[in-house]
């Protein structure tokens, strides 16, 4: 099979594998149909994630039908139409238990695929606790629909959901690639007061305001003090940093209130400094790390209901065969590309 694979630092090829096969009784190999690609990739691409292994397939953002199960899998059956969790995780362990999947302490825990085994940019996959790490994808929801649920949507989800946003909240969002946006979309479901996204760059500000009416945007260069004017308590209730830039770590926390929180979703390249002289007395709640992907099932029925929709990020589709046009494309952020669908399902023509 073909699979999109990390050779060195700076360099990915497509290169025939052998397909999985599988390996321990809890798992499952699923024919990929839609895969797409994400930031962190990027990162992996250029050694910014030393625990990602060359050799491997990329790829943790996809949909697509089971195959074939291990003997204790009970959740999925071979014929289902899944949404693939960005994380693999044993559901018994401490961490799985409190819901900390992130943080899965089997050897396969935590984020696996695309970075430590093998992942989804491929035409099959073998996910490690299919019970845990398959989601049943809705009749009435689409693999273009279901597309970022295990990932990037996930992580918005989860953002939204540990940043105690209420009602009468200012939310700002630092960044609006796609992890910006799907956290957009989830803190739109907590109805709070006010909702401004910070983000530079032209295309996507067009973006927000072509399909997200309602929200206030500033760029960088301006927007603490656009934040302290159109908030009552002299910042932001909520900030979610999802940029990853240099300089939008600080940014974030000049732009919270006094005791607001701070939610900290993005991976950057290099270390951020936390001025503690410069903040003391603001009394901020951080919140960091990486996404607990466990809400996946949740996200599916809210897509079916029409209460999320993913669709207008993906504006961009490619073949597997063409994928590293579409890696060019999606790192240099041309022609307004928000996210890529990558059909991974060999064509006959």
């Amino acid at each position: 099979m073909q699979a999109y694979t990390y050779i060195s630092e700076g360099k990915f090829e497509l290169v025939e594998k052998e397909k999985p096969i599988i390996i321990h009784e809890r798992d499952a190999i699923v024919k990929v149909t839609l895969a797409s690609i994400c930031s962190s990739d990027i990162h992996i691409k250029h050694g910014s994630v030393p625990r990602a292994v060359p050799g491997i397939t990329v790829g943790h953002e996809m949909v697509g039908i089971v195959e074939s199960v291990g003997a204790k899998v009970t959740h999925v059956k071979p014929g289902d139409r899944v949404t693939v969790n960005v994380e693999t995780f044993c559901g018994e362990c401490f961490f799985c238990k409190k819901g900390f999947v992130n943080n899965c302490t089997d050897e396969n825990g935590g984020w696996a695929l695309g970075c430590r085994i093998d992942g989804g940019q491929a035409e099959y996959v073998r996910v490690p606790f299919a019970d845990q790490g398959l989601n049943k994808i809705p009749d009435r929801v689409t693999d273009r629909q279901a597309l970022l649920a295990g990932d990037v949507l996930a992580t918005g989800f989860w953002a939204a959901k540990i940043s105690e946003i209420k009602e009468e909240d200012t939310v700002l969002i630092i960044g609006a690639g796609p992890t910006g946006i799907c956290t957009l979309l989830c803190v739109m479901l907590k109805k709070p007061k006010r909702i401004i996204v910070c983000e530079k760059d032209e295309n996507r500000v067009r973006f927000i305001k072509e399909h997200y009416s309602d929200v206030w945007t500033v760029t960088p260069n301006v927007c603490e003090e656009f934040v302290r004017k159109h908030s009552e308590h002299g910042g932001a209730d909520v900030v979610i940093e999802a940029a990853g830039a240099d300089s939008t770590f600080r940014l974030a926390w000049e732009c919270a209130r006094p005791n607001a929180v701070v939610t900290v979703v993005a991976l950057y390249n290099q270390a951020q400094t936390l001025p503690l002289p410069d903040m003391y007395g603001k009394n901020l709640t951080f919140k960091t790390g990486g996404v607990d992907g466990c809400d996946c099932e949740e996200i599916l029925c809210l897509i079916a209901e029409g209460k999320l929709n993913t669709e207008p990020l993906i504006t961009h589709t490619y073949p597997l065969e063409k994928i590293e046009e579409a890696y060019e494309l999606f790192e240099n952020k041309r022609d307004g590309v928000m996210k890529v669908a990558v059909e991974c399902e060999k064509r006959h023509d």
